[in-house]
């Protein structure tokens, strides 16, 4: 039954102009695109960069002597020497001092899902945001802190800060790197973690030994702050698996009024729209669970993350002990610029170096966990043989080689990490691979190397007990090479959901009438 035009002026209006009804959805795509911003992907390269090398420099600041300091000694004589650093002040044990260092890892475990589900709905710039302004408090309080417990829920908050960052950054970067150039990009933002730890150590010594450990403390927090706040202020670009960072709804451009429909057609599409991108949740617990299911029924993801955590195990333990063991060891006098030095050479040229050789052999999941366990097993022997030996020069060259190789394990490892499951659980999966080598890996290697010396007293022994760790990551990352990998970074668009053209609210309402009816409006 048809209507006088005149009752309908937005119906009439449409008709009068169906060039332009037509030409509006084809329009529509456009809309949600960001305009251009000045953070192009290499500057966000460096502004990554350099967060997480000040987030690394705080590790290594904390474990060096000159923050850290020694206990308090008392000899038979009943002369007690005061001790210095935050081990003197607070009259810590070495088990007590390895919980400090590991203290960071409670609100990492609490934040890092937390951060990585809410960037489906947040911004991810300004989640960045909120967590660097938590870690540039959490590290002045550290400063100001009285006792033990103070301090160590100071390293809590530290950890919020890192987890809003850590989960977001890769996925980030591995987006909008040259497609060539993916893994030596990653190699890069990973090479800053040896080399904010060297620098933390020389840093940490300097301000320590001159002006108070206090003081270290300080420094980071203003070295922090700018980042804090640019993370409120950047026009972020946008995330693979993700709606456009400037839209405010994923089902809704707000500019047009525009709304996106889907149309489901058969069972796996139903499948695929359940999970399909950005659509808000009835459920967001339910969803992060069955996302974690996700994670854990892909093996090979799993392979890859067993490996790192046992990696871990020793790289947290050295970065933490490692001035202290080299100092008794060798009587080093400069134990925290040596392992520093060293620390910054091995992470340089084995992060950049494994990144290259990775992208020469061809960016594969299966070429990724070769360059793993070769790496892994070599640099173990170097490292395990460079602790053997009683000479301080032929330890330097031994364990710098030894570092070389277990540093090009960075790059690799990470691409598998974001290239084993699709493009929306990245975040996620970089969050809990980052959970999983703190939770099981660094975190419990400090305090437990601590009461490993404070019962055999012989940093020789404890440093090739934990070496010898080493081992059993090259073996599981070579169990990875023989099991069936999928690499998911398209997976989202394999098989997309079928989308009608984007329409105007209003042409929806007049094509419901005219189903209803059966006849024009």
């Amino acid at each position: 039954m048809g209507v006088d035009g005149g009752s309908n002026p937005a119906v009439q209006d449409q008709e009068s102009k169906p060039a332009a009804a037509v030409e509006k959805p084809d329009m529509a795509p456009s809309i949600s695109e960001p305009a251009p911003s000045w953070f192009t992907p290499k500057r966000l390269l460096v502004i990554f960069c350099v967060i997480n090398m000040v987030n690394y420099v705080d590790r290594g600041a904390i474990a060096s002597n000159g923050v850290n300091g020694s206990p308090r000694v008392c000899p038979e004589s009943g002369v007690c020497s005061h001790g210095s650093g935050i081990q003197g002040d607070f009259d810590l044990s070495n088990f007590k001092d390895g919980v400090i260092s590991s203290a960071f890892m409670v609100g990492l475990l609490v934040a890092s899902p937390i951060f990585a589900s809410l960037a489906k709905s947040f911004n991810p710039f300004r989640l960045i945001g909120v967590g660097l302004s938590v870690w540039t408090f959490a590290a002045a309080g550290c400063g100001i802190s009285v006792d033990f417990w103070s301090i160590t829920a100071c390293r809590m908050l530290v950890g919020v800060g890192e987890a809003s960052f850590i989960s977001l950054a890769a996925p980030f970067i591995d987006d909008n790197a040259p497609v060539t150039q993916r893994t030596a990009w990653l190699g890069i933002f990973y090479m800053c973690i040896p080399t904010g730890v060297a620098l933390g150590y020389v840093y940490g010594g300097w301000v320590g030994d001159g002006f108070g450990w206090r003081y270290a403390f300080f420094g980071e927090a203003i070295l922090m702050l700018p980042f804090a706040i640019l993370g409120f202020v950047m026009k972020p670009l946008q995330m693979k698996g993700f709606a456009p960072a400037t839209s405010k709804s994923s089902w809704t451009a707000p500019e047009t009024n525009v709304i996106e429909v889907e149309v489901i057609t058969t069972d796996k599409d139903i499948l695929s729209s359940n999970h399909s991108l950005n659509k808000p949740s009835s459920s967001g617990l339910l969803t992060f669970w069955q996302d974690i299911k996700a994670l854990l029924l892909e093996k090979i993801y799993v392979i890859n993350v067993i490996g790192y955590i046992a990696y871990n195990f020793v790289i947290g333990a050295y970065s933490y002990w490692g001035p202290k063991a080299g100092y008794s060891i060798y009587h080093m006098s400069n134990a925290d610029l040596l392992f520093g030095g060293i620390t910054i050479v091995g992470g340089i040229v084995g992060t950049l170096g494994g990144g290259f050789v990775l992208d020469r052999m061809n960016s594969t999941i299966p070429n990724a966990f070769k360059l793993l366990s070769t790496a892994a097993f070599f640099g173990a022997i170097f490292c395990f043989s460079a602790f053997c030996f009683k000479n301080l020069y032929a330890f330097i060259v031994f364990f710098l080689i030894g570092e070389i190789l277990v540093f090009a394990t960075q790059g690799p490892v990470n691409f598998v990490c974001l290239h084993t499951v699709k493009p929306s659980l990245r975040p996620l999966s970089m969050a809990m691979s980052t959970v999983s080598i703190h939770i099981f890996g660094d975190v419990p290697s400090s305090p437990l190397v601590g009461v490993m010396q404070d019962n055999i007293k012989n940093w020789r022994t404890s440093a090739l007990v934990l070496t010898s760790i080493l081992f059993l990551a090259a073996g599981f990352w070579f169990i990875g090479i023989f099991t069936q990998s999928v690499d998911r970074y398209n997976e989202d668009s394999e098989h997309p959901v079928e989308r009608s053209n984007t329409r105007p609210l209003l042409e929806d309402k007049t094509t419901d009438l005219t189903t209803a009816s059966g006849q024009p409006v």
